[in-house]
This record gives C-alpha cells, structure tokens and sequence, in this order.
C-alpha cells in the first residue's frame, strides 16, 4: 500500500490543513474549484478532490445522453485539468475505507480494461474529510429489479441504455421492412418511475424514435413500432411538485404518445416483461428504472458515521457530521435538515450547489478563525424537461399558495440556462461562453441526435 498524501496538518504544524472532497458531480466539482481559486491558491489550504473516474459528466443531463441527444464526449470536464487550472490536486479511485481514528481515507487501485493494476490502492490523510458521492439506484428489493433494470447513475450507463435503445429501434424498423402490410409487435421500453428523471427520459426517447426515423430507419412508425411506457405507483406523475404541472405533463406526454400508467406498482422485473402487484405482465424489451435513489453503499465503510434509512449520511445544519466535526457531507449522500420543518432536503441539483457555495465560505471562516452559521436552502424552483415539447418549471417547491407554473419557450429557455450556469460555476464567465459557442458550432453540423 503507498501513501500518496503526507500525514494532516495536526502532525506537521508548518503545513496548510487538508481538505479532501470525495466525489466529483456537480457540487463536489464547484467545491473544489471555489476552494481551490481562494483558499489553496493563497496556501490557506490543501484541497483534495478524489473521485473514482477521470472526467464529470452533470448529472441532469444524463437523459439526454442516455436517448442520443447529447454527446458525452463534447460535455465532459477532465478534472485533471480542472485541478490544474483552478489549485487543487485531483486522485483517481474508488473510497475504500474511512479511519476516522487517524484521519486517513483509503483509496482504492485503479485498474484497466483488462483487470490489470494501473494505479495501487492509496492512503489520503486529511484534516477535513467532505462526502459528495451523490446517489446511487434504490431498486426498494423488488425481485429481478437489480438484475434486469438499467439504472441511470453515469455516463457508462447512459451510453449502454442508448446502444440498447437504438438496437431496439434497428430491430423495430427490420421487422416493419420484412412485414410491410402486416405491423409486427412493437418494441416496449419500460421506465419504471415518473419523477423528473423518468418523465424527461420517457420525452426524450420519444423525440429519438422519432429522429432515428427521419435520419436512419425509413421504415419505422415511431408512435406503432416503438413503444414508450412510463410506470408510475402514485397517482400522478410528477408525484413530489404541484397537482397543476403534473396534469399539464401527463397532457404533454399523451401528445408524445408516451403510455402513462399510474397507480402501477411493480411488483417484479423480468428480462422480458415487467409484472405489477396487481399481477399483470407488461412486455418489456429495455426496462429502465428511474424509482428512486438512495446513499451509496461504501458510506457503510465510514466506521460511526450515522445514516438514515436512505443510506445518507445525517448531518447538521452546518453539514458536519453529529460525532465527527472533521467529516462533511453534502449533496444527494446527505441527510440535511430542513430549516424550521420537520424531514431533510431532497436530492437536487440546486441544493447540492448551494451547498457547495456554502462549504466553500465555511472552510475560508474557519480558516480565519470565524464563526459559521448554518446552512439554509432557498428554493429557486424546480424545472422539468420535454425535449421539443417544452419544459415545465415550478416556483416554490411543495407550497401550492405561491406556486407560478410556466411552461413553453420560457420554462425551455431556464432549462437550457441551468446547465450554462453549472458551467459558469466550475469554469468562468469566460470559459462557459466559450464553450457555449463551440457547443453551438458543433450542433449547426451535425444531426441533432447520436445515430451510431
């Protein structure tokens, strides 16, 4: 085993102390940048950033990847050069183990696509552990779920849902050329769960089919051959925002001729159908499912970190640890009190940002030796894709009296912003307006979705 990272400061009184982050979505990202630009470039601090892949891939656009629309490969960030550019170091691997005892995170070897060891497995030692791990899959122990579902937590999983789904659809359009006048079965795409993510998948896949139709399989009648069905076991989709945009979306989705079923909880997944509690078999050649998310399993591995039910860690209103003050955790990993309200935050994007910005001003006050106050969350609204049809977007999360619902070019047009904004918080105004510009080159040359 190397140690690849001195002892913490505490045992050496000349050195800054170390902050070391696990986990490079969007807010452990935008900490390490902000920290790095003001605290390790003035040698306040060490800053850390470890995460088990190479490059960062914003989470919210993984549908978009995952139906074709969008190309990993030209919205990725290496955060090597990330490191680089902005003052903190950057260490490839998985976390392992957490010694609380002696402040020292394990970090996992690095291996090939063959198994060989690139990279050993490493000791970091910190003075200040943060936790941004993000979610992982919660498949509720449904049978066959873990094994016949796509989850949609990576780029790896986007691009195997998407090379999936365009074999489905090559399939479809074979079966249409050899039987003209006769429709074969149609192909069934299954997304089990109508949250954000199942209801903006479920509207991007349908704009594919209808794309790969017009570019590549001329034989094809979407709405016939490729069918597009979306389990929901509340009552409504959108179950978690105001009565008024789910009605609006599941409208939405009936014109995109997207298979609602509410009310449906799956009781089983197959490797060819989908069986619901009430014990009906839907066929199903690609099941995705979009039902819930839940704390990585390797936080187990921090010996005395308390979780919830949900495997986050819980945390206070400062995002510490209740038994281990040098221990944060913040993003989907974490279980943060709501302020003035009984529950804990829930797993967005904007609350993951915000607590970025937040950590990055704590570390600097205590730093300088100043008292933090804790963190209080200010809902700037939540904002749900269609693809071509629009977007939805809600003021106010979970209070109906001062809601304001919005829909079309306007709800599309902050759709569209929320990602040029991540952008502009990890690169620059500079930097994201370029990119911005090389990304719209880039689409006026090409066809507007992935056909290989």
């Amino acid at each position: 085993m190397a140690n690849t990272l001195s002892p913490p400061a505490a045992a050496h009184a000349t050195r800054a102390p170390r902050i070391v982050i696990v986990g490079g979505g969007a807010g452990g990202l935008q900490l390490a940048t902000r920290l790095g630009d003001t605290v390790g470039r003035r040698g306040l601090a060490e800053v850390v950033l470890v995460d088990r892949f190479p490059t960062h891939f914003w989470k919210p656009l993984l549908h978009e990847a995952a139906s074709g629309h969008r190309d990993p490969a030209s919205h990725t960030i290496e955060y090597a050069a990330q490191a680089k550019r902005h003052g903190f170091q950057f260490v490839q691997g998985d976390l392992q183990y957490v010694d609380r005892a002696q402040r020292v995170a394990t970090i996992g070897a690095v291996l090939d696509a063959d198994g060989s060891e690139i990279l050993p497995q490493r000791d970091v030692h910190y003075d200040d552990l943060v936790l941004a791990v993000g979610s992982v899959t919660n498949f509720f122990n449904v049978p066959g779920a873990a094994r016949h579902a796509l989850p949609l937590e990576n780029v790896e999983q986007a691009e195997d849902f998407r090379r999936k789904f365009l074999a489905a659809c090559a399939k479809a359009d074979h079966l249409a050329q050899r039987q003209p006048e006769q429709p074969a079965p149609p192909v069934w795409i299954n997304v089990i769960g109508a949250g954000a993510t199942g209801v903006e998948l479920a509207a991007a896949l349908r704009h594919a089919s209808n794309q790969l139709a017009a570019y590549r399989f001329k034989a094809l009648t979407p709405d016939r051959d490729v069918r597009i069905r979306l389990i929901e076991g509340a009552p409504r989709v959108l179950p978690v925002l105001d009565e008024r945009i789910s009605a609006r979306t599941q409208a939405q989705l009936a014109q995109l001729h997207v298979d609602v079923l509410t009310d449906t909880r799956v009781a089983e997944v197959g490797p060819d159908a989908v069986t619901t509690a009430t014990g009906e078999r839907l066929a199903s050649d690609i099941t995705l499912w979009a039902a819930g998310v839940a704390g990585p399993a390797m936080l187990r591995l921090i010996g005395g970190v308390a979780l919830n039910r949900a495997n986050q860690v819980i945390v206070t209103d400062t995002l510490q640890t209740p038994d281990d003050p040098h221990v944060y955790a913040f993003g989907d990993c974490a279980a943060c009190p709501t302020a003035g309200a009984h529950g804990f935050l829930p797993p967005r994007a904007q609350v993951a940002h915000q607590q970025a910005v937040y950590l990055s001003q704590a570390f600097a006050r205590r730093l300088a030796g100043k008292p933090v106050a804790g963190f209080t969350f200010h809902d700037a609204g939540t904002v749900v894709s269609l693809g071509q049809a629009g977007a939805m977007f809600q003021t106010e999360f979970g209070v109906r009296s001062r809601s304001l619902i919005v829909d079309g070019p306007a709800a599309s047009g902050l759709y569209k912003f929320l990602y040029r904004k991540h952008l502009f918080s990890v690169h620059g105004v500079t930097r994201a307006l370029l990119q911005a510009l090389g990304h719209w080159l880039q689409s006026r040359n090409q066809p507007s979705i992935k056909l290989h």
